[in-house]
This record gives C-alpha cells, sequence and structure tokens, in this order.
C-alpha cells in the first residue's frame, strides 16, 4: 500500500508538541521527509529522533518564526537536506495576550500578530517561491474557530490574528492556484495540547469547553494531523482556498 506523501517533502512548524509534533510523525509515516521547527531545540530533537527510529527521515531547526531570516532558513534546510520542497504546514502560534480589550497592552497585541499572523506568511512567502519552481505544492495554516464562527471574552489578539490567517489563506490561494501552489487553513475546536490545558486549568473550565462541542470531548492531537495529512496530500488536489472547520461540532453547538 502506498504511503501518501511519498517522495514528498515538508516543512511543519510549531512542531515541538502538540499538533505540530503529532502532524510531523504522521508526515514522517506517511513517506515525507520532514523540516521541524519550534523555538525548543530539545523537543526537536526528541520528535527527530523518533521519526528516525521509525526510518523516517527529519531534520531540526530551532528559532522564531516572527524572524524573516529563519522563515527562508527552514526552506534553504530542506533544499539542502532533501532538495525539494512540497508541503508546508505553518502551525506555530500562540494565545497572546489575554483579559479585556482595554487592558491589552501595545507589545501584547504586537506579538500575538506577529507570531499567528505575519509569522505565518513569512513562511509562505518563501515556502511559496520555492515551491513554484518544482511545479507546485501544499501550503496549510493553523487558524481556529475563535473569531470564525464565534469568540470568547478577552481574546481579541488571538481571534484577530487567526481570523487573519483565513484571509491570508484565500488571498494566496487566488494568486497562486494557477501555478499549482494549494492554501489552506484548518480551523481545529479544542485539542488536548498543553496550550488548551494551560489556558483551561480547572476541571470547571475544561467541562465547560467539552460542552461547547457536539462531540462533547476534546480532540487528539493526532485527529487533527490527520486532517492536515489530507489538505497535504493529492488527495485533496482540488481543494484550496478553504478554511477547513475540525472542530466536533464546536461551531453549530448551542446546547
Amino acid at each position: 500500500m502506498s504511503k501518501r506523501l511519498e517522495g514528498k517533502v515538508a516543512i511543519v512548524t510549531g512542531a515541538s508538541s502538540g499538533i505540530g509534533y503529532a502532524t510531523a510523525l504522521l508526515f514522517a509515516a506517511e513517506g515525507a521527509k520532514v523540516v521541524v521547527g519550534a523555538r525548543r531545540e530539545a523537543e526537536l530533537d526528541k520528535l527527530v529522533a523518533e521519526i528516525q527510529a521509525a526510518d523516517g527521515q527529519a531534520v531540526a531547526l530551532a528559532g522564531d518564526v516572527r524572524s524573516e531570516d529563519y522563515a527562508k532558513a527552514l526552506v534553504d534546510l530542506a533544499i539542502q537536506r532533501f532538495g525539494r520542497l512540497d508541503v508546508a504546514f505553518n502551525n506555530a502560534g500562540t494565545l497572546g495576550e489575554g483579559g479585556p480589550s482595554t487592558g491589552v497592552s501595545e507589545a501584547g497585541w504586537t506579538d500575538t500578530l506577529a507570531i499567528n499572523l505575519t509569522g505565518a506568511f513569512l513562511g509562505a512567502k518563501y515556502q511559496i517561491a520555492q515551491m513554484l519552481k518544482n511545479g507546485g505544492g501544499s501550503v496549510i495554516f493553523t487558524s481556529t474557530f475563535v473569531g470564525h464562527t464565534f469568540a470568547f471574552p478577552g481574546v481579541a489578539a488571538y481571534a484577530a490574528s487567526k481570523s487573519g490567517l483565513i484571509g491570508l489563506t484565500q488571498a494566496l490561494a487566488a494568486e497562486f492556484g494557477p501555478q499549482g501552489v494549494r492554501v489552506n487553513a484548518v480551523l481545529p475546536g479544542a485539542v488536548d495540547t498543553d496550550m488548551y490545558r494551560g489556558m483551561n486549568n480547572t476541571p470547571e473550565a475544561q467541562s465547560f469547553v467539552t460542552n461547547l462541542h457536539a462531540l462533547k470531548r476534546v480532540a487528539k492531537p493526532e485527529e487533527l494531523a490527520r486532517s492536515v495529512l489530507y489538505l497535504a496530500s493529492d488527495d485533496s488536489a482540488f481543494v484550496t482556498g478553504t478554511a477547513s472547520l475540525v472542530d466536533g461540532g464546536a461551531s453549530i453547538t448551542r446546547t
């Protein structure tokens, strides 16, 4: 049985934990050679070792997605080590500064947009330029249902930055579709990650969030990874410009 990413090279950012970690493992299991990026070098090294132990190929580069030099370096590394770039999952993100919007600092607002939105743009800027050299590819962003189908109080910077990714997705899809580059965003509901547990750190908070979903549970990172795999693979060859909800029914639940 053929692997869905056989012969492809992929970049995954935010790969040191959660959705990014699970997706990098799945990409490698499906045949991709993977370049993984995040700020935490030790966690990236652990991920690379895990991929290699399963006979996969991966290389890590630690850095900050707010840096344009880092965005370029990830692509350069993919070319130096593996010769091409076919898939990019721009997943790095932050909740940013929360609380009442009248109290959010300008620095907190700016930093949230720099990581979630500008960082994704800088990644795509260099990824797409390289993909055009080999006839196309697939770029995927991690957005969210927050600020798209509904939102919560106290998350203005997060909602604005993640909503901006949907507009970026559509613009890039229209611009580069004729040249074979597909661009999509995946919109998770709650996912059982360190970020989720940090935001919902009591049984009451977790119960409240769980109940928001039609499935009455939160997702595992591996479940999101499978949706990202679909968008990365040729199974989604006619899919571009989409905001793909993978939210356990949170967007349609009112009970």
